[in-house]
């Protein structure tokens, strides 16, 4: 018996949804790109480009990620029993892959300039604009951030950590650009340009390697684990114990299966009695999760499980 969780749902009981979230992060990314791409045209600095060129990826990120969690809310049907959750795992790893190309574009363009120096024009205008365009950036991260804990979902945070990446990209470049003036370093703007894609690159790693672990089924987090251990371990009595737990997670949505041993003589109503409240107590102890409680007599296992320890 599989009892979903009445908080499993994608979204919270407060606060804008997933999906409202990440309809403003694409708002987030068209005005950031009008201001990163106009502090690049006053100045023609590369590092600043390479800012610009990062927003592009943010828009086309938070785009698929909104088409992604659509999929992700919608009920199981018969072709996926267990629902669409999973599509969210390949809105970050899109995320990723953008990340990682727009950082290769952008250590391009920084190397023919490190080569083939040229002088900055109108910094104050640029970095100004560049700092404008982090400050939204900030706001909206740090909501979505709050947001994709409440939600639980892995798209919404890997998009506010991308956001977010952002801001501390275009605090540095700014800040870095102010040094050129005061040195005549030129080569700092191609300097700057190329931690970028090297901090956004490392971004591109963690999200890649997020999303392939939940395409294979990863075990829930540890503290999920210890409140279903302890729950279980106050249900368990002299006449009840449970054994062979096994979890996994697809985004939000989080999945426990266990046998559940009962004394053979107790009638069927009972036994489903208190199957049904240990399905209530683990529910209560993790959000979003979902039981599956196969009900075996005292001293008997399944076929299955006989001949694998067999």
């Amino acid at each position: 018996m599989t009892a979903p969780a009445s908080s499993s749902s994608h979204h919270a009981n407060s606060g804008l949804s997933v999906s409202a979230f990440l309809k403003l992060s694409v708002l987030a990314a068209l005005a950031t790109i009008g201001l990163k791409t106009a502090a690049w045209w006053v100045t023609g600095s590369v590092g600043l480009l390479s800012d610009a060129m990062e927003s592009f990826v943010n828009l086309a990120a938070a785009m698929f990620a909104l088409v992604m969690v659509t999929i992700a809310q919608a009920p199981a049907d018969d072709d996926h029993p267990y629902g669409h959750n999973k599509a969210e795992y390949f809105s970050s790893g899109f995320e990723a892959m953008m990340i990682l190309g727009a950082s290769l574009a952008i250590i391009w363009t920084a190397l023919h300039r490190w080569f083939s120096p040229q002088p900055l024009e109108s910094l104050g205008w640029g970095v100004a604009l560049s700092i404008g365009s982090s400050a939204i950036n900030g706001v909206l991260a740090t909501a979505m951030l709050r947001a994709a804990r409440r939600h639980d979902s892995i798209a919404l945070e890997a998009d506010a950590r991308h956001l977010m990446t952002d801001v501390w990209t275009s605090v540095g470049v700014a800040g870095g650009l102010l040094l050129v003036p005061l040195t005549g370093l030129l080569w700092l703007d191609p300097l700057l340009a190329i931690l970028v894609a090297v901090n956004i690159l490392r971004e591109a790693y963690g999200l890649l390697r997020r999303s392939v672990d939940g395409l294979m089924d990863r075990a829930l987090s540890d503290e999920d684990r210890g409140r279903i251990d302890a729950a279980l371990q106050q249900l368990t009595s002299e006449h009840v114990h449970f054994d062979h737990l096994r979890s996994r997670r697809a985004a939000n949505a989080k999945f426990c299966q266990l046998h559940m041993h009962v004394p053979s003589e107790w009638l069927l109503g009972r036994a489903f009695r208190e199957r049904d409240e240990v399905e209530r107590r683990l529910i209560d102890s993790v959000r979003g999760l979902r039981v599956t409680i196969e009900l075996l007599p005292e001293g008997k296992e399944p076929v299955g499980v006989r001949q694998a320890e067999g």
